[in-house]
């Protein structure tokens, strides 16, 4: 299933990128507004929406919820959702070392032991 999301993801992402390559930006028509011979605003048309900015928009809401189901399925996967509760695991796993055998380990080395 997740294998299935993440090809649909990468081809959404591919198709994204593509799209908005292959569109014509707004401000290319700037020059055509100030006599080149085209009648449209200072910045295009800004009425209905073409075919590939309409398919460019379906493109980006597949790659919206594929990303938040990868995120879903990532956090179902590892068990645990919030990192500090992870951390907060991890530690209190870990041995608590206490102060007397850290003094136990000084006094053995013979640093204490030193005539003055």
């Amino acid at each position: 299933m997740e294998n299935l999301i993440t090809i649909i993801h990468v081809i959404a992402c591919l198709s994204m990128i593509g799209l908005i390559l292959i569109q014509h930006g707004k401000g290319a028509d700037m020059g055509a507004a100030f006599g080149s011979g085209s009648s449209g605003s200072l910045f295009g048309v800004s009425g209905s929406s073409n075919f590939l900015s309409r398919t460019t928009a379906i493109f980006v809401l597949i790659f919206f919820l594929t990303s938040i189901s990868l995120a879903f399925l990532a956090v179902q996967k590892t068990g645990s959702g919030i990192v500090v509760k992870a951390i907060e695991a991890s530690e209190a796993q870990k041995p608590v070392e206490t102060k007397s055998s850290e003094t136990e380990s000084k006094s053995s080395s013979g640093a204490q032991n030193i005539p003055k």
